[in-house]
């Protein structure tokens, strides 16, 4: 009768640690926050008249159709070390202008 007892625990102690995990992990990670104030000198700045905006719904519908993006981060190294998309290069706004030539000009190039 014992080996029942333990036996129904085992589930309530999964559970247990499936949400103590949890919230370990909600509770101590902390979001990326891009701070302009790190480069005043590109705030409120339009974008030239050559590039789009697109919706992140777009950009998604964008590489399940296939289409494979160029995605680069453009805000400071820290922040980029911090938390980036996952495959994103690393080319901050203040140093952009060295990126631009090897930006390929025949693939969708997101900048974030």
């Amino acid at each position: 009768m014992e080996a029942n007892h333990e036996t129904a625990l085992l589930p309530t102690n999964i559970l247990f640690f499936i949400l103590a995990s949890l919230a370990g992990v909600l509770f101590t990670q902390q979001p990326g926050l891009a701070d302009p104030s790190k480069y005043p000198q590109f705030a409120q700045q339009s974008p030239p008249a050559n590039v789009s905006l697109i919706s992140v719904d777009d950009l998604v519908n964008d590489i399940q159709a296939g289409k494979k993006p160029l995605i680069i981060d453009v805000r400071t190294e820290e922040e980029y070390r911090e938390v980036h998309i996952l495959g994103a290069l690393s080319a901050p706004l203040t140093e952009f202008n060295a990126y631009l030539q090897s930006i390929p000009k025949d693939r969708l190039v997101i900048l974030y």
